[in-house]
């Protein structure tokens, strides 16, 4: 596997790294045990990049990372999150906070359900509003004097966010959403690249859409996240469809997958960019890790680009939970 420089502040990973997220929420039933057999089989094929975060199960996804990933901690870089707490008083249960104090809690927490004695990356998983940039990015850089953290990220924040934490913490990554389906992020590039911040996107196969395996939402279980998902509402689903067997019909001409060429663009757009795609089948894995090996020419990059000239159809979030960047 290819590694890559996160940024320019020493954070060197796998080309491509592992989501762990879909293991314990928002995807419907969880299959531990296969998912520990996926991510063996991700270290075996060389990605040293796991991300996770206490929002994941309130610490069942870190537990679950921390067991899968001991006795491999030296050869591993692990990323887990900060930035909500519980609350039953809200709409669906949990709110913002990334008061100093509960950075510390989570912070913590994280160190014992992980079993390790340091974060290698630690983002602020949501911006909150009541809490400045310079504060959060001070907290993180006293908990790295403490060598409890190694490098500090952000995720679904704005150019003026970043700068003004970056002034008091170096950010190594920004974290957002970001493939063929979703290219918003691109309007930060010039600011990513000015302060040596990489790019980690996660969903880069579109919550699996880009896979050539979706399913209308009605037949995701309630507790799936696609079934709200607005790509697959009616309207949109059939397009995105055809969209993505067009992207089909251009993989097989180069002997890959749809998904292989999907993560290929993505790595294509920079070197700095490391996509997190996320499953629990190692046939899958070994298909997203071979993904790094798919060289794309400018006519296949145009060709792609042919296909979703502005992303895919639908919004990447409903209302009640698209991300404000700031």
């Amino acid at each position: 596997m290819q590694t890559r420089q996160l940024g320019t502040h020493g954070l060197e990973v796998s080309a491509i790294g592992y989501g762990a997220m879909g293991v314990s929420a928002y995807y419907g039933a969880t299959d531990e045990a296969a998912a520990l057999a996926a991510i063996h089989r991700a270290i075996e094929l060389g990605v040293t990049f796991f991300d996770t975060a206490e929002l994941y199960g309130w610490g069942e996804n870190e537990r679950f990372l921390g067991r899968a990933l001991s006795g491999f901690h030296d050869q591993v870089v692990i990323a887990t999150k900060f930035g909500f707490a519980p609350d039953p008083d809200s709409a669906f249960n949990i709110a913002l906070n990334s008061h100093p104090d509960n950075i510390r809690k989570v912070t913590d927490n994280s160190l014992r359900y992980l079993g390790v004695d340091h974060i290698d990356l630690l983002y602020q998983h949501r911006p909150d509003p009541n809490v400045p940039p310079e504060d959060v990015a001070g907290t993180v850089s006293g908990l790295v004097q403490e060598g409890k953290v190694l490098h500090f990220g952000m995720s679904e924040v704005g150019a003026e966010t970043l700068q003004r934490a970056h002034a008091v913490q170096p950010v190594s990554a920004l974290q957002t959403e970001y493939s063929v389906f979703e290219r918003g992020v691109e309007v930060l590039f010039p600011t990513l690249r000015t302060l040596g911040i990489g790019l980690v996107p996660y969903s880069p196969l579109g919550r699996g859409f880009l896979t050539g395996r979706a399913r209308p939402a009605s037949e995701y279980e309630e507790t799936d996240f696609r079934r709200l998902d607005p790509r697959w509402q009616p309207g949109n689903f059939e397009k995105n469809v055809d969209a993505v067997q067009k992207l089909s019909a251009l993989a097989e001409s180069k002997q890959a997958t749809a998904a292989q060429l999907a993560l290929a663009w993505l790595l294509a757009q920079g070197d700095d960019i490391v996509p997190i795609p996320g499953t629990r089948s190692q046939d899958r894995l070994a298909e997203n890790v071979g993904a790094a090996d798919v060289e794309l020419s400018p006519d296949d990059l145009t060709a792609i680009a042919k296909i979703f000239p502005e992303g895919g159809f639908g919004a990447r979030y409903a209302d009640a939970f698209m991300p404000e960047w700031q």
